[in-house]
């Protein structure tokens, strides 16, 4: 018998601690046990983070294990991952082991999987072939190695993933392959299952029924499957021997958790790889500042791929100025350039897609007579009216409303609906071209993984001659017959209240662009803005990355923002505003008389956020942390955190490290 610590599961934060308990000579760390606990009946189940254990107390009271359960259990770099993952964001044990289980319930009939795979006997593009060559090496003498492939569109970054995959796999090695949207996960699982083999090939994402979640987690923790293909999530599949790890479109905030746990998905599977002694594989034609920051700076090793595979050739961009069209009498969603090429294209038996990052039919209801704009009660946020449904709905936190009949201010009856999302575009679209078939594919559309699958195998098949949609088709969907592209209201996600707005500017447009001319010829993008002279959306259409890089991480280093810093917000929730005011400044004045803390870190005011819920108010501030300090910070905030439960304080605290949103 020896003495284990273990994390009990339960979501309390005054149960977030280790517990002693003494269980037999098998049990490792990572082990999944059952244990008495607090008295209650019957027993519940902990995680072992520690073995062989120096009591500093009375033996005798401590109890042991009801029972080990093997197959459920987790290994020693999981658990190493969660316990760095509470330092590093400030969460509970529990919450970050939960991330590397799964519930659900066992099927009760098990599919049948095909073992048979493919070698298409692809030959590689000098690019390609480079690439694949670097990595592979990396893979075969099992060395940390974080890649960033820069590659433009269609430059084939997918088969130099496999390559690095199928390199794993001859080393006796398992491999995590993740993707930004869970339509594109399932449509890339596809062509790794035609690869390597169904059996081979697992994939885990939220949208899976809890017993098919429970499978697909049993065959990858069994060894059985050796590929995991999926969502953010997938970071955290359960493998054993991690000889690659993959992050496709690495730049896009999906990776980003709102959720408890807030983790990053890059750093979680930075600390896995460097763990396992990995290769880590970032991939993108658009990278994010802070992962083209460290690849400039040695701490990512660059790969560019700058031609696009095959006879594929880089569409054309042209910006086309809104405000004329206005002037000349264009009130529509379209402009009269786009219009035509709509014609043009359609008459070439080519396809469109139609971009536009709102969602919804009208993005504002108002009232013309006073001015008064509908929001949002929780969020403070102006409300969007969809005509599918009937109603306004808040896209940040999903409340959906009646439509008004009366201005609550003024009690005219008479109700606007301005601006536009991808449910009018669809209707004028469909108005203009009435034997054209046309989709649209946003969250609205997409919310069932089998819909939004249909929607991209008809798209991909010729069903579908126009597609209408938001960002999710700028995520790496591949479309062989596009011959153009139309960017509505570019200029949307430069009025974003975020330090990234113009970086996500750029991305959109490029990314959405890069849909275009896969299969060679001539093809379009035409980029419709209201801000034609916007030093970003130039560099978008003029596709200069190094010149929109350097100028943003210019205005970076003046604003004080990431890579220099970490954004650190920390929010304090209460019932009572006084309660969770006069918290917030009291940690905020503890952190402003730190003796150690750098010189120039930036601590910022607390404001109410007025994104309410719950009847409970939110009191944010932000920290911006100097390269190398936020881990003192983090450490200072579970100081004070641990001070508050102690107090059992009406009043709790929260923090998010560089969050998206209003920062």
């Amino acid at each position: 018998m020896q003495y284990i610590n273990a994390v009990i599961d339960n979501k309390s934060q005054y149960t977030d601690n280790f517990y002693t308990y003494s269980a037999p000579d098998e049990v490792r760390i990572g082990a999944r046990v059952e244990v008495p606990f607090a008295g209650r009946k019957k027993t519940v189940p902990a995680y072992c983070v520690n073995t062989a254990v120096t009591p500093d107390y009375d033996e005798s009271k401590i109890k042991e294990i009801a029972e080990y359960i093997p197959e459920r259990s987790l290994n020693e770099e999981m658990v190493d991952t969660a316990l760095w993952m509470r330092k590093r964001y400030g969460v509970k044990y529990i919450d970050a082991l939960k991330m590397f289980e799964t519930g659900g319930k066992r099927p009760a009939k098990e599919k049948e999987l095909s073992t048979e795979g493919s070698d298409p006997g692809y030959e590689l593009s000098p690019g390609q072939s480079r690439a694949a060559d670097i990595i592979c090496k990396a893979v075969r003498d099992k060395k940390f190695n974080p890649f960033l492939i820069k590659g433009v569109t269609n430059s084939g970054k997918t088969e130099v993933y496999m390559r690095a995959v199928s390199e794993a796999m001859v080393q006796g090695r398992t491999a995590i392959v993740l993707l930004p949207e869970i339509a594109l996960s399932e449509q890339v699982a596809d062509r790794f299952r035609e690869r390597f083999g169904e059996s081979e090939v697992a994939t885990l994402h939220s949208r899976l029924k809890g017993s098919e979640r429970l499978r697909e987690w049993l065959r990858i923790r069994s060894g059985e499957a050796k590929i995991v293909v999926g969502a953010r999530t997938s970071v955290f599949a359960p493998l054993d021997n991690i000889g690659v790890i993959v992050i496709d479109e690495e730049h896009e905030s999906t990776y980003k958790s709102d959720h408890n746990p807030k983790y990053d998905t890059v750093d979680v599977a930075y600390k896995r790889a460097s763990c396992s002694d990995a290769a880590l594989i970032l991939g993108s034609a658009t990278p994010s500042i802070s992962s083209y920051y460290r690849a400039k700076n040695g701490l990512y090793e660059l790969i560019e791929m700058d031609e696009r595979i095959g006879e594929s050739e880089m569409p054309r961009l042209d910006i086309v100025d809104m405000r004329k069209e206005t002037m000349s009498g264009n009130l529509e969603v379209l402009s009269r350039e786009l219009t035509r090429g709509i014609d043009e294209t359609l008459a070439k038996e080519e396809q469109v897609i139609l971009f536009l990052n709102r969602r919804g039919y009208s993005t504002q209801v108002l009232c013309p007579d006073c001015g008064h704009k509908v929001v949002c009660d929780d969020c403070g946020i102006t409300m969007t009216y969809h005509k599918a449904s009937n109603a306004m709905v808040c896209h940040y936190c999903g409340k959906k409303e009646p439509l008004p009949k009366i201005c609550p201010d003024c009690g005219s009856s008479y109700i606007k609906y301005v601006g536009a999302g991808t449910e009018k575009v669809e209707e004028t679209v469909k108005r203009m071209w009435p034997k054209a078939r046309v989709s649209r594919f946003d969250l609205d559309t997409a919310s069932d993984t089998d819909d939004s699958s249909k929607v991209i195998r008809d798209f991909q098949s010729g069903k579908t001659d126009i597609l209408v949609g938001t960002q999710i088709l700028a995520k790496g969907l591949d479309f062989k017959n596009v011959g153009l592209v139309g960017i509505i209201n570019a200029d949307v996600s430069l009025n974003i209240p975020d330090y990234r707005s113009t970086e996500r500017t750029f991305q959109l447009i490029t990314q959405v662009a890069g849909r275009a001319g896969r299969t060679g010829g001539e093809s379009r993008v035409l980029i419709q803005t209201y801000d034609p002279e916007s030093e970003v959306i130039k560099e978008a259409a003029a596709a200069d990355y190094e010149n929109f890089y350097e100028s943003e991480l210019l205005h970076r280093q003046l604003m004080n923002y990431p890579p220099f810093t970490d954004i650190i917000s920390v929010a304090f929730v209460s019932e009572n505003e006084e309660t969770a005011t006069a918290y917030a400044e009291a940690f905020r004045k503890r952190l402003t008389e730190l003796k150690d803390a750098p010189r120039d870190a930036q601590i910022l005011r607390p404001r109410t956020d007025e994104r309410r819920n719950d009847d409970k108010t939110r009191v944010v501030f932000i920290i911006k942390a100097p390269q190398g300090s936020r881990a003192g910070y983090i450490n200072e905030y579970m100081e004070f955190r641990d001070r508050m439960i102690a107090g059992r304080v009406n009043c709790f605290i929260e923090t998010d490290v560089n969050p998206y949103g209003n920062t």
